[in-house]
């Protein structure tokens, strides 16, 4: 049972939905009328997206959900909130509900082998195990497993040239796998049994689950795990993370980043600090300055979205 005011669902699953456009307009009705903010992701492949809300009204969206086709095992993972991790709701249509670039993956016909939180440690400490990080580089830098291969990704839509890249190291060997909440790696480990790989395992779950089913002081997990939402990040227990969102490059950035000159609330942190000219800098000083124009009057400044995990 969610305490905090906040309930947070960070949900997927992939179904065929014949016609995605028929389902969004009841889908994106049901969230307003439960008064719930976020994003949900439709294709031809399934659903994906985090929402946030009271207990009853995600309890109703997720009602609604789960009577779409194919949806009634859906997966959700739930935490909660102090404040708003979201400022408003879409229900958007898209090709991949988590993009790879791979037409003809399909998790529905196939993916790795489940591995429960609480295996997990046993799994990746074996020698014999190669654990991969599928999220992109930002995240990494967060936190990431004791001991994880990290593909240094800017996109999932890398991974599968990066896979193939690295081939001859990984096979023969058992592949171990994991992301946020689970979604990425349903493709990722679909992906390499279609390349032939067999012995391929994931996180059930993804990092969420794990941070919230084993305790603290046997964890194998080092860091911080971003989220797709204004938390930031969780750590254990899914209790808020140390770090905060850069504004003009959408990287999370750490205590220490923060103590950086480089880091300017809004406007830069070291990991952007040079991709930026003084016209885009200027822009983003103007945008802060709305957004505490904003929170001086008690509104909220809506700024850029979050996308779901992907």
């Amino acid at each position: 049972m969610i305490e905090a005011p906040i309930t947070v669902a960070a949900l997927y699953q992939f179904t065929r939905f014949e016609d995605p456009t028929a389902i969004r307009g009841p889908l994106l009705a049901a969230c307003e009328e439960a008064g719930i903010k976020g994003t949900l992701l439709l294709a031809r492949e399934g659903i994906n997206g985090t929402i946030a809300g009271s207990h009853n009204g995600i309890g109703a969206v997720l009602a609604h959900i789960r009577k779409l086709p194919g949806c009634a095992n859906l997966d959700v993972k739930f935490s909660g909130a102090d404040e708003p991790p979201f400022h408003r709701m879409k229900v958007r249509l898209k090709r991949e509900i988590v993009t790879m670039g791979e037409p003809d993956i399909d998790p529905t016909l196939g993916v790795g082998h489940y591995v429960d939180p609480h295996d997990w440690n046993a799994l990746i400490s074996d020698p014999d195990t190669i654990v991969i990080d599928t999220r992109n580089d930002y995240e990494v830098a967060a936190g990431t497993f004791r001991g994880a291969l990290d593909p240094s990704t800017k996109s999932f839509r890398e991974f599968p040239e990066w896979f193939r890249a690295h081939r001859a190291e990984l096979e023969g060997k058992k592949i171990a796998m994991f992301c946020t909440g689970g979604i990425r790696c349903e493709k990722s480990t679909s992906f390499l049994r279609s390349e032939g790989i067999d012995e391929v395992y994931h996180l059930k779950g993804g990092i969420l689950k794990y941070l919230e089913d084993v305790p603290e002081n046997e964890t194998l997990w080092d860091g911080e795990c971003f989220v797709f939402d204004e938390r930031v990040t969780v750590t254990h227990g899914l209790e808020q993370g140390t770090h905060v969102l850069c504004r003009a490059c959408r990287r999370p950035v750490s205590p220490e980043g923060q103590q950086s000159p480089a880091y300017e609330e809004g406007i830069s942190c070291p990991a952007c600090v040079d991709e930026r000219d003084e016209a885009q800098r200027a822009r983003y000083r103007e945008r802060q300055r709305q957004e505490e124009l904003a929170r001086k009057r008690g509104a909220a400044h809506v700024g850029a979205e979050f996308p779901p995990e992907g």
